[in-house]
């Protein structure tokens, strides 16, 4: 069985609070070998969870901070947590953080504050940062560029833009994660740009419980879901399904620093 990583999921979320165990298990009968719960919510409590189930499961990881929705009710004494909390040993990544003009729950300029300090906190604490960026990337990109960047890199999850928005992230040496998005009939520019993106610059997600891919749309998502991804991503690119999954499972592994 080859190895398989999904790379962002939401496994402390209260839609597996039931049945956790039961995921887990068909996560690994599917053939993950890690998958990276994505501590990123309103509050410094979404983030030690994520890192309290990192530190009781094997082969999950963890990634800590706000999700931009929420990045007006960042306080200045959350900081020294998330600052401890980001050099944990479990966690492997800061995020997910970026802009997000969709929803817009918090204003633009508040989200640019708190993206920024975010991309701080992967420098200090030498952990790649995990963008989420909705119908705003031609401000991300500003951000960007304009910021000094982690050794570790970064990854643009779940990336929704154009093959234009995807060039500026490669050129700056990003990564671009393809979702459950990739198998929706409408996605047609998603699909050209994981035609199109360098195979070492690629990862596999599920966003769990979000997006399932078909046949499972509508659905909550599972972290064994990814397989459909990975399925489509390989017929895309022309190549098998073994070179998709080791590929993107090696990618994942360089960017957070993970055991082989």
């Amino acid at each position: 069985m080859v190895p398989i990583i999904d790379s962002h999921c939401h496994l402390d979320f209260e839609d597996f609070a039931q049945d956790l165990p039961a995921v887990l298990d068909r996560a690994r009968q599917a053939g993950l070998c890690s998958m990276i719960c994505i501590g990123s919510g309103a509050d410094l409590a979404t983030a030690q969870r994520a890192a309290d189930q990192a530190a009781r499961e094997p082969d999950v990881f963890a990634a800590i901070g706000i999700h931009p929705h929420h990045a007006e009710k960042v306080e200045a004494d959350w900081w020294p947590a998330l600052e401890k909390l980001a050099t944990s040993p479990r966690v492997v990544g800061v995020g997910e953080t970026g802009l997000d003009y969709f929803y817009e729950t918090s204003p633009r300029d508040k989200q640019a504050e708190v993206f920024r300090r975010f991309l701080a906190l992967s420098r200090a604490a030498r952990r790649p940062f995990i963008c989420h960026v909705r119908d705003a990337h031609q401000d991300a990109l500003a951000i960007l560029r304009a910021e000094p960047l982690a050794d570790a890199g970064g990854i643009v999850h779940c990336f929704s833009g154009t093959l234009e928005d995807a060039r500026g992230y490669l050129d700056l040496g990003l990564d671009l994660s393809f979702s459950g998005i990739l198998t929706f009939k409408k996605a047609d520019e998603i699909r050209r740009v994981a035609a199109y993106a360098p195979l070492q610059s690629i990862l596999v997600e599920t966003d769990a419980p979000y997006l399932a891919p078909m046949p499972f749309r509508g659905k909550r998502n599972e972290p064994a879901f990814v397989v459909k991804t990975l399925e489509a991503l390989a017929e895309l690119r022309g190549i098998s399904f073994a070179r998709a999954a080791e590929a993107t499972a090696e990618n994942a592994r360089r960017r957070f620093g993970l055991p082989g």
